[in-house]
């Protein structure tokens, strides 16, 4: 189809204005307990603040696309690389490289504390889906609202491991060859090759430039990264010790708590680790204040990167009807 003068206009207005929020956007610092965090902020300084947590194997460029209609909405938007990855360190040389699940999302709450946010709204997809599921159900006063990319995802990894199907244990191969020195060896050898793999698996209708995986892969080579990773897919079923801080944590993260916050959750229609059900009535028990489920055409794995509108538009439809 062509384009016509209006549109060509409408395309570029939109690009500019990207442009000049991305050229907004500044790199930060703020110190943890546990970590030195780096994170991305846009928006205004005093809008209510929303975090965008990234997942594996990605860093805060995920949200590169899904910001800058929130910054211009008012928000103050925060994007921190995880634990591992990009410019966080761990304040202590000598402090083990763990990653369990409550670390992560207790790494969500210090982050807040630090900036002295008492509420936030949050969005996040992959492990960073499940830092905000966490948050969010072990503090549902903090969080006002939250858009959860790949919905439930709060794991018991106290229950012993069930038998799966052989086509989820094919989705998942990456998680048992990281329980693995081989796997181990290979992600620190080949570490920007496997995760590039896994990108291209995981979202298998999504063609990203080497420009754009080249620019988050840098973030792999956090000294840590390796043994973050490892950790955390090794302590999810049961191969590497927690820490023991958690350990009361994890057991209640084991009864599945529910999540009350108002929250949305959406779903990649190609995901390739796992496809969603059309429908799944079941959620609802999970997310008593669930506003809708939404299953999302054309895209993967990766949602924030390959439907950046269809997220910014469900936090900015939650944060309106929430206060």
């Amino acid at each position: 189809m062509p384009i016509t003068r209006r549109g060509f206009l409408r395309s570029a207005s939109a690009a500019a204005l990207a442009s000049s929020l991305a050229a907004q956007t500044a790199m930060k610092t703020v110190r943890t307990p546990i970590l030195e965090i780096g994170y991305e902020e846009s928006g205004s300084p005093t809008g209510f603040p929303i975090v965008l947590l990234h997942g594996f194997p990605d860093d805060a460029h995920a949200f590169e696309d899904v910001a800058p209609p929130l910054a211009k909405a008012g928000y103050r938007v925060l994007v921190p690389y995880l634990r591992g990855y990009g410019p966080t360190r761990f304040l202590d040389a000598a402090a083990p490289r763990m990653a369990e699940q409550a670390a992560i999302a207790q790494d969500l709450v210090d982050f807040a504390d630090a900036l002295t946010l008492p509420r936030f709204a949050v969005s996040g997809f992959d492990w960073g889906n499940r830092a905000a599921n966490i948050a969010a159900a072990l503090h549902p006063e903090r969080v006002r609202a939250a858009v959860f990319v790949h919905g439930y995802s709060i794991q018991n990894v106290l229950a012993p491991q069930r038998a799966t199907s052989p086509e989820a244990a094919h989705n998942i191969w990456y998680q048992w060859f990281f329980n693995t020195e081989s796997g181990r060896a290979t992600l620190e050898a080949n570490r920007k090759g496997l995760c590039k793999l896994l990108w291209q698996l995981w979202s298998p209708t999504w063609h990203f430039t080497d420009e754009t995986y080249d620019r988050t892969a840098a973030s792999f080579d956090n000294p840590d990264f390796v043994d973050v990773v490892i950790h955390s897919y090794r302590h999810r079923i049961g191969n590497a010790a927690g820490e023991e801080r958690f350990k009361a944590v994890e057991q209640q993260l084991a009864q599945r708590p529910k999540i009350e916050v108002p929250c949305i959750t959406m779903y990649g229609a190609d995901d390739g680790i796992a496809r969603p059900a059309a429908q799944a009535p079941g959620e609802k028990n999970l997310f008593p204040n669930l506003v809708d489920r939404r299953v999302i055409p054309g895209c993967g794995h990766f949602l924030p990167r390959e439907k950046p509108e269809a997220v910014s538009s469900a936090m900015l439809e939650l944060l309106a009807a929430t206060k």
